[in-house]
């Protein structure tokens, strides 16, 4: 069938509770790459704050709207999802609803929903946050989320280790879902660079360790600190460059770890939340890449690291050993001396560290923008098109 004969759908996007980090990128790259032509639609329709709006390249297909509810707190945010996004959706004649940020409690169908926080469904990681605020709205996510799932007629996991974990506890889900990862940043890419033996390191010119990830209670910075502490009395000339933004419990504990064991700032360095855009600048300058998260639907930030060409010590836990193989050196993020244990491994062999960055950077080739796309909008039109045989 020639383009000029086919029939186009409309497809809508509910973003007005995608505002930052890993829902935003995912968004604009997948709007970038998107070529409604080959995936039977001809325009997209698109609700959502004018601050993730405005990162969106302007294209023909793509109709921005910004509803005065999606600048405003989650109540009024909520109360729009609830009782205004399905008339809105009908208002453009939207044939299908893709909800990436997973919450969803209105009466248009069919709708493909999208998981991307693993916290809420993980009650061992969720108990590290105590009595708290956020821990009240991890839970409240929990079940909203739940309940999208179930009535979803689609839904979108980004790795296996996640399908596994939220079917676990939804139980009840009886729509398609399919596994698709999301794409890497092409100025990450960088081949591995020659590794050095750690003699030719000293304290003028250390070995360099990077931890990129928000400061957070199940990203065990400390036990990092500690490690990299352990490893300092022992003669090692390394240093570690932390990197993200912070959770305030979480950045006082790690703030009371530095001020412990150094105290001077000799070997830990905290860049806080450091622009996107020039990320791969300090990856750049890293000798390793250390990732000891306990928790993750899908760590992006591990797949950046890999496209560093740097080895990598890496967390035992969640999907790690999913996306990174055998190409990593893992721990247990619980235990600083596992955690100290697997530097050393990566520190004292060259060569170890040249052939797994050589074998994860070849690895990180599998992901990109543009399949995640191709395989987003093929099945998003492969929900609309099942459900309306069924009608």
């Amino acid at each position: 069938m020639s383009f000029q004969n086919k029939k186009f759908s409309i497809i809508g996007i509910d973003a007005t509770n995608i505002r930052a980090g890993g829902g935003v990128t995912h968004l604009v790259e997948l709007l970038n790459q998107a070529n409604p032509e080959l995936h039977s639609f001809n325009k997209i329709y698109i609700w959502g704050p004018l601050s993730t709006l405005n990162l969106i390249n302007d294209k023909k297909f793509i109709y921005k709207l910004n509803p005065k509810s999606s600048e405003k707190g989650l109540l009024r945010r909520t109360f729009w999802q609830v009782f205004r996004l399905s008339i809105a959706a009908r208002k453009q004649k939207c044939s299908v609803l893709f909800v990436p940020g997973g919450s969803y409690s209105g009466n248009f169908f069919p709708v493909v929903a999208m998981s991307q926080n693993l916290l809420p469904f993980e009650f061992m990681e969720l108990k590290r946050f105590g009595i708290s605020f956020l821990a009240f709205k991890l839970i409240l996510l929990r079940l909203t989320q739940s309940s999208s799932f179930k009535k979803a007629n689609g839904l979108i996991f980004l790795t296996d280790y996640a399908y596994k974990t939220v079917t676990k506890v939804i139980k009840e889900f009886n729509g398609l879902s399919k596994i698709i990862p999301h794409g890497l940043n092409p100025r990450f890419n960088r081949e591995p660079k020659h590794q050095k033996d750690i003699a030719e390191y000293s304290k003028l010119e250390p070995y360099r360790i990077i931890y990129v990830s928000i400061i957070d209670q199940y990203k065990h910075q400390c036990n990092v600190i500690e490690a990299i502490y352990n490893l300092r009395t022992e003669g090692m000339p390394i240093i570690l460059d932390l990197i993200g933004p912070a959770y305030k419990p979480a950045l006082k504990k790690m703030n009371r770890k530095i001020n412990q064991l150094d105290k001077d700032g000799d070997f830990i360095n905290y860049y806080g939340s450091v622009p996107f855009e020039e990320l791969h600048n300090y990856y750049a300058n890293a000798d390793m890449g250390l990732f000891a998260s306990s928790c993750e639907n899908m760590p992006n930030i591990l797949l950046e690291t890999m496209s560093s060409g740097l080895p990598i010590a890496s967390s035992d836990k969640g999907p790690m050993p999913e996306m990174l193989k055998e190409y990593g050196i893992y721990f247990d993020p619980l235990d600083p001396k596992s955690i100290s244990e697997a530097i050393l491994t990566l520190i004292n062999s060259p060569s170890l560290r040249y052939e797994l960055a050589e074998k994860s950077y070849k690895e990180s080739k599998k992901y990109s923008w543009m399949r995640c796309a191709n395989e987003t909008f093929s099945f998003i039109h492969q929900i609309e098109a099942m459900t309306k045989r069924v009608l």
